[in-house]
Formats: C-alpha cells, sequence, structure tokens
C-alpha cells in the first residue's frame, strides 16, 4: 500500500449522522462518525487507549466517541477528553492517545490520508472530466484478494478475450498491439488495439500513433482510482478499497448523463449497471485465485 497518499475508502451515504460505523481500512481497525452540526466526519483507530476495547460499539456524545466499556470520551484528533471515573475536572493524562487520520469527503466518497501529515498535504485525486453534476448509480463488491490485485487487473488488456469471452472480449482478438500507454505524472492511460491474430506480429506501443480525437480509454489515478472512458456521457468508476493483505472492496459507479427522461433513464443506469457487475464478477472470479493475493509490488 502507497503512503502519503489520499485513499478514497467509503462511499458518504455510509456514514450517517449520529451513528458510528466501523470499518477495516489499509489493514487497521477504524471508526468513523459525523458531527451533528458541521457534517464534518472524523475518523480515529476503533481501540480504546485504556483496554483496547472496539470504540465503533460505543456511542457518540457531543460530537464525541464514547467508548462502551469505561465511558472515556475521544474526540475527532483521537485524543481522550474525559476518564468519567476520574471526574469531570481531573486532567486526562497524555498517553490516552489513539491514532487518527485527515479526513476529507468529496464526489460523495469518504477520503483519508494515509502516512505522515507533515507540511501541506497534496490535493484529492480525481478525474477532471467528471462533475458532481453527471449522475450515477453505485455498488460495493467484496474481493477476496489484496487491492493491487484488482488494479493489476483493470489495467491488463490481454485478459478480455479469455475472461470476458462472452461480453466485452467478444471476437477473439487475441493478439495485443501496444497497448499503449500514456503517463501523466501520477495519471496512466490505457488504449486498447486488441486484434484477430491472423499470423502477422503485433505492433509495438512506439509503432502506434497518439490517438486523435476522443476515443475510448482506461485511466489509472494513484493510489487507487480507475475510469473506462466509454464516451464523454458514460463511465464506469471505481475506487479499489484496500481492506488488509488478503481483502479489498471495489466501489463501482455507473456514470450516464446522455439520457435525462426519468423513467427511462433509470431503466437504462439499471440495465448499465448489470452489464458492469456481470463483467467485474467474471474477473473476480478468476482474480481471486491469483498467488500471492497480494501483487509483489503492491
Amino acid at each position: 500500500m502507497i503512503r502519503n497518499q489520499w485513499y478514497a475508502v467509503l462511499e458518504s451515504k455510509e456514514v450517517k449522522r449520529g451513528v458510528l460505523t466501523g470499518a477495516v481500512r489499509l489493514g487497521e481497525k477504524l471508526v468513523f462518525w459525523r458531527d451533528a452540526v458541521t457534517e464534518e466526519v472524523f475518523c480515529i483507530a476503533d481501540k480504546c487507549a485504556h483496554r483496547g476495547a472496539s470504540l465503533s460499539r460505543g456511542k457518540i456524545l457531543s460530537g464525541r466517541v464514547q467508548c462502551p466499556f469505561h465511558g472515556l470520551e475521544f474526540d475527532g484528533a483521537g485524543r481522550c477528553r474525559l476518564i468519567p471515573a476520574n471526574g469531570r475536572n481531573m486532567e486526562v493524562p497524555k498517553q490516552f492517545l489513539v491514532n487518527s487520520y485527515t479526513v476529507r469527503e468529496a464526489h460523495d466518497f469518504i477520503w483519508i490520508f494515509w502516512g505522515s501529515r507533515t507540511g501541506s498535504l497534496p490535493q484529492l485525486p480525481w478525474f477532471d472530466d467528471i462533475d458532481d453534476t453527471m449522475p450515477y448509480i453505485s455498488m460495493r463488491d467484496p474481493w477476496a484478494v489484496h487491492y493491487s490485485r484488482c488494479i493489476e487487473n483493470q489495467l491488463d488488456v490481454v485478459h478480455l478475450p479469455f475472461v470476458h469471452y462472452d461480453t466485452i472480449g467478444r471476437g477473439g482478438q487475441t493478439l495485443v498491439n501496444g497497448p499503449l500507454v500514456v503517463e501523466e505524472g501520477s495519471d496512466f492511460f490505457i488504449y486498447v488495439y486488441n486484434a484477430l491474430d491472423e499470423g502477422h506480429k503485433p505492433l509495438k506501443p512506439e509503432e502506434i500513433p497518439p490517438p486523435a480525437g476522443k476515443r475510448q480509454y482506461l485511466h489509472f489515478r494513484f493510489p487507487n482510482l480507475w475510469q473506462n472512458y466509454i464516451i464523454d456521457r458514460m463511465r464506469i468508476v471505481i475506487s479499489f478499497v484496500p481492506v488488509d493483505e488478503e481483502n479489498s472492496l471495489v466501489y463501482m459507479r455507473y456514470y450516464q448523463s446522455f439520457i435525462r427522461v426519468p423513467l427511462l433513464k433509470g431503466l437504462v443506469n439499471k440495465l448499465g449497471m448489470l452489464f458492469s457487475i456481470k463483467i467485474l464478477h467474471q474477473d473476480r472470479r478468476v482474480v481471486e485465485t491469483q498467488l500471492p493475493r497480494k501483487h509483489p509490488t503492491g
């Protein structure tokens, strides 16, 4: 897992006001909650500094998390502000502290910064050509594999005619020209030029001319965002969420804005999502069998 990065780890709708949300992310047990007044989201370690009880089993009191075991109260910075047994006027020892994470909420995702918080933080990663007015429907899919394997799979164009033989890989185009990969900072754009094998030698990436105009491509943005740019008004977006060394969550969204009639839009969105889920599960069926579960460079 790449440190000092913003990770989209939950959808906004999963963190509700007045409710503690426990989740394992980046190999750590975490608890999230939303301020009742400001709507700000906080994230701290889901382990009380006193006896190690799960804080997510507690409750929210005046914006703080109250441990269900002995009532210790922790703020959004992970500092214990009250030990009831000692009295509310007694100073809390400094060692009563749990890890906390910087949180941002944007594009209907909850993001945490995983790493050192010294100096200024980088901007949240997102796709400049998708704004918050573009409608979408979403789903969450658990994969029993490290998130690096999920990312590797979605950037692999060689598997298409085999894994997706009856969907997006129809036609038996097993010969791979390129693929052409364009790197721009922390962004990678992958263009697919698969073709039928008619006995000819595949083109090398440098032999493929730069793509002209708007054509379909795959777009990966570090550390865990992926987009299938189908057309300007239709995209598939995935956040590959690290759970632990052997598990991940795939948050998939189907965006489309070319149909606006409510009933027809709902039908198209549903069909588009069902087709996308079929493709995703074709991938999952194979990727979950890979060993080791974590990519060697992950």
